[in-house]
């Protein structure tokens, strides 16, 4: 059996992925989910739980928001952490700036997930076309929903909904999807 396990900062992107994931990765592809408890917790303890993974045959994705911290030392902080732990092959990624970019990516998505109207038309405002920027994207979605939106329900909502056509505004839910792709291209080979 051939094992994707994602290392997570938080339960609510568990939820976006398992929308996600079954319309991703192909038949033969077993999904495993390790949740921390924040970003701490996930560095405190990601060595040690890649390093003990039993499973053969597991690649690991390792994700977590990038909040105000630099994106390119967090990720290079998680590329030294999975190295130490005998793991070099982890793919790591960084939602810039935290999952809801995601969503604001995509708010076609957020409108079916949410059963609101009216809201796909925002994508071409300035603020929508590259969610990536946005510092408060959580703030923004749930201003932009009327409070509709909640962290876990959303992303339960939302996750199934997410265009994964590479039409995403969020260039950093692109890239996932894309090195997700290509670790199951290789594990599959």
């Amino acid at each position: 059996m051939t094992t994707l396990v994602f290392c997570l900062e938080e339960p609510s992107a568990k939820e976006m992925l398992k929308g996600v994931l079954p319309r991703l990765l192909p038949d033969g592809i077993w999904v495993e989910y390790i949740v921390f408890e924040g970003k701490q917790d996930m560095h405190k303890q990601l060595v040690r739980k890649l390093r003990y993974w039993q499973q053969p045959n597991s690649r690991f994705v390792v994700m977590r928001d990038q909040d105000n911290g630099d994106c390119r030392a967090i990720r290079q902080q998680l590329l030294e952490l999975c190295i130490e732990a005998g793991r070099a092959d982890a793919l790591v990624r960084v939602a810039c700036h935290e999952l809801e970019s995601f969503f604001l990516g995509d708010l076609a998505a957020v409108e079916k997930g949410l059963a609101l109207n009216e809201l796909a038309k925002q994508q071409e405002k300035r603020k929508f076309r590259n969610p990536d920027t946005l510092a408060n994207a959580a703030e923004e979605l749930t201003k932009l929903t009327r409070r509709h939106y909640q962290k876990m329900d959303g992303s339960r909502r939302i996750g199934p909904r997410l265009s994964l056509d590479g039409c995403n505004k969020s260039h950093s839910f692109n890239v996932l999807t894309e090195g997700v792709k290509r670790i199951v291209k290789e594990m599959m080979q």
